[in-house]
């Protein structure tokens, strides 16, 4: 990305990936050549429903955290399926996934249903 199509921002986890750039029709125009390297060399395709193209105040929607410009929140369908699989073995694992973001509530939720004996 950044040698072969000059990329500047990029970010990568395994396979995911999020460019960031201030110019849509710039993002756009890489797609061709994303998906050529990708298909090519990988093997691998983009996902047509997973591509998205948005301005940064939307936030960017990346390893299960919706990331804005000045702070981070846990995506809405990761807290739920953590409220959902929190148990007494996973409990730490959970809070410190919180604790890479503003979770407050959730924190204060888990850490309650520790208390309770996860009824």
């Amino acid at each position: 990305m950044k040698e072969g199509l000059g990329v500047k921002y990029y970010i990568r986890y395994t396979d995911d990936f999020v460019i960031v750039h201030q110019n849509p029709i710039k993002l756009a125009s890489l797609l061709p050549s994303i998906s050529s390297f990708l298909q090519n060399d990988l093997g691998l395709e983009l996902h047509p429903n997973k591509v998205i193209i948005r301005k940064l105040r939307q936030g960017i929607d990346f390893l299960g955290y919706v990331t804005l410009p000045h702070y981070r929140v846990l995506r809405t369908k990761t807290e739920r399926r953590m409220m959902k699989r929190v148990n007494a073995g996973n409990v730490a694992s959970y809070l410190g996934l919180i604790k890479h973001c503003r979770g407050y509530r959730t924190r204060q939720a888990v850490q309650q249903k520790q208390l309770t004996g996860f009824l």
